[in-house]
């Protein structure tokens, strides 16, 4: 008796090869739907799956495959007894389960009404896959097109067996998953339910991970697109473990600035340099060559090694400039073939990257713990949102209203405690990382130098002593940015104006650990 093959795929991917190759093989092939329609428009022999069970499909295809002539084809053990009950009942056995699912990830991303989202849940699919993985002792289960291949021997060993089985169970937990996610997003409940899944894909493996002795790899989660998870390397090395991250980092930053109203993309340019995860150099200027300039020149010690993302399309003139300077990674919405052709013959190691144009990052923030996560909804609060409030008798000049909202977006961005210098638009002292705040501010005060005269402070988190007002004020800081709610408020903001200097609270902190 000739083996039976079931195919029922939405990934048509190779699949009319696929069922022609088994009938050439002998076996005879199942199909319903439009996987029946392909087969038959590619001229390959396939039955109906109702004929088998004669029953039609019914519910609008809701109900095809759910049928002891389906599933008792399949489940059955390939021993007597099962065989003889088979038989009893004039069913035939499946040998091969030829299925993925329903574009259900698919259709929720490309913004779908619910109704069509559940109409995309499938039913039948799963059973079939997961009754074929259960029984892969005797039948084979293919989810994936690059396995279909192995289908085609004459002897498929067990241990392959096995492992599409375990794929086939990895799909479908996956597809559940996003299900799931997608239903308790739509709900109207908390934003955090009680149980969570983290529906993670492998998509890079890198050398190592932080170190050299720690293995690493980079992870999807669920159908996420990320800027530089799914960013193009356009020239250089494979990516690190750590050029991810400070990729990210970057282009967070990068990205975040080139959407503020007084600088919207496309009009003025970002370069955000990153070291070890805390930017080290910021600026917004006319072309990417002077934001590049400018930022490298904010702490030109700490940008050798660095990584570098801009806002704007990086021509040859650009690349050009980032001659003296050893980077890691550079990030950019678009690089000139030229720019490209430059950095393979000057900077071979250097890995250029076009960001993902279409990233959809989820809304979680997820940290790893030990034997668990620490899950909160990003960082995502503007600017717009805040209502500022200036508590002293100077208010801020035009420019240094600028320099503010510039200091405040980069000082998110940090590792606190953090405190950030910033005056015309460009980064001229940061500290980040430190354990006290006023540590912090010695850092950016020192690294600034002369170049704290007329510049403007943020501050991530509030003020518990005026130390660091009284600090910046001998440095030349002309104005202050802060969430304020501190204790000693009043005596800082006394400080403050003793000292002829602005001060805003903006009533809402960004600690980053």
């Amino acid at each position: 008796m000739a083996r039976r093959a079931l195919i029922s795929v939405s990934d048509k991917t190779g699949v009319e090869d696929f069922a022609r190759a088994l009938v050439e093989r002998g076996w005879e092939v199942l199909s319903t739907g439009g996987t029946l329609a392909t087969l038959h428009a590619a001229g390959v022999p396939a039955t109906a799956v109702s004929d088998v069970t004669g029953f039609p499909e019914i519910l609008d295809g809701r109900v095809k495959t759910l049928h002891p002539s389906v599933h008792g084809g399949i489940l059955a053990r390939r021993e007597a007894g099962h065989l003889a009950e088979l038989a009893a009942h004039g069913i035939g056995t499946i040998d091969l389960v030829c299925v993925n699912l329903y574009p259900f990830r698919e259709t929720v991303a490309r913004g779908a009404a619910f109704e069509e989202a559940v109409e995309n849940i499938d039913i039948g699919g799963p059973a079939m896959i997961r009754a074929a993985a259960k029984n892969h002792a005797g039948v084979l289960v293919l989810v994936d097109p690059a396995d279909y291949s192995l289908a085609l021997q004459d002897e498929v060993p067990e241990t392959d067996r096995r492992r599409l089985a375990a794929k086939a169970y990895r799909h479908t937990s996956e597809y559940d998953a996003a299900i799931t996610a997608y239903l308790e997003g739509t709900d109207g409940t908390e934003a955090l339910p009680e149980r969570l899944t983290l529906n993670l894909s492998r998509v890079a493996s890198v050398r190592y991970g932080e170190n050299p002795h720690q293995p690493g790899a980079v992870y999807r989660v669920g159908n996420e697109r990320g800027p530089v998870l799914d960013a193009r390397v356009v020239a250089g090395k494979p990516m690190s473990f750590n050029n991810y991250a400070d990729a990210d980092a970057a282009w967070a930053l990068a990205s975040e600035l080139a959407v503020q109203e007084d600088q919207p993309a496309g009009t003025r340019a970002v370069c955000v340099a990153v070291k070890h995860a805390n930017p080290c150099g910021v600026a917004v200027a006319d072309t990417v060559r002077a934001a590049w300039e400018q930022a490298r020149d904010a702490d030109t010690l700490s940008v050798f090694g660095g990584v570098v993302a801009v806002s704007r399309p990086v021509d040859l003139v650009a690349a050009q400039a980032m001659r003296g300077t050893f980077l890691e990674v550079l990030i950019a919405p678009e690089v000139s073939p030229e720019a490209v052709e430059w950095f393979a013959a000057k900077k071979p190691d250097l890995r250029v990257l076009v960001a993902a144009p279409d990233a959809n990052p989820g809304p979680l923030d997820v940290r790893p713990l030990a034997g668990g996560f620490a899950v909160q909804q990003r960082d995502t609060r503007p600017w717009d949102d805040l209502c500022p409030e200036v508590v002293t008798t100077r208010e801020p000049t035009e420019q240094e209203w600028l320099d503010l909202r510039f200091a405040w977006a980069v000082v998110k961005h940090a590792r606190s405690n953090a405190v950030v210098l910033a005056r015309n638009g460009v980064t001229v002292g940061l500290g980040a990382g430190a354990v006290s705040r006023i540590w912090a501010a010695e850092r950016a005060v020192a690294n600034a130098g002369e170049r704290a005269r007329g510049a403007v402070l943020a501050s991530e988190a509030f003020f518990p002593f005026d130390d660091v007002v009284r600090l910046a004020a001998g440095a030349g800081v002309t104005a202050v940015l802060q969430p304020g709610g501190a204790k000693r408020d009043p005596e800082v903001i006394a400080a403050a104006n003793d000292l002829g200097v602005s001060m805003v609270f903006t009533g809402s902190r960004h600690f980053r650990h």
